[in-house]
């Protein structure tokens, strides 16, 4: 029997991570993205749970490209404007809004015995 050491995100307790790091990141990101929908929501109340939680997801998964245009590089938000649009999945809440494949990579077959 095989022994693997799988890593979960502390806000996404479905999503499974080989690497520690990965499982940090993600992490991370859930984080920023909570605080911002958050500050979405104070800035514009008329804005539904849902829609402040994918504006803010969105916006910690582009976190570069806004750090970017956030200095001085408007012209840098042209990359998310020509990039192909991301579905986004109907979302309860900004700990399960990850909707893409677990990460966790298929089990190796045991070596066969000599």
């Amino acid at each position: 029997m095989a022994v693997e050491v799988v890593y979960r995100s502390s806000r996404d307790l479905e999503r499974l991570f080989m690497d520690k790091a990965e499982a940090d990141r993600h992490d991370k990101m859930l984080e920023l993205a909570e605080l911002l929908a958050e500050v979405l929501h104070k800035a514009v109340p008329s804005l539904t749970e849902q829609q402040v939680e994918e504006a803010g997801i969105y916006m910690a998964k582009n976190r570069d490209v806004f750090a970017k245009a956030f200095k001085s590089q408007p012209d840098a938000l042209s990359e998310l404007l020509t990039a192909p649009v991301e579905v986004a999945p109907v979302v309860e809440s900004v700990e399960s809004a990850e909707a893409e494949a677990p990460a966790v990579k298929p089990a190796k077959a045991p070596k066969a015995a000599k």
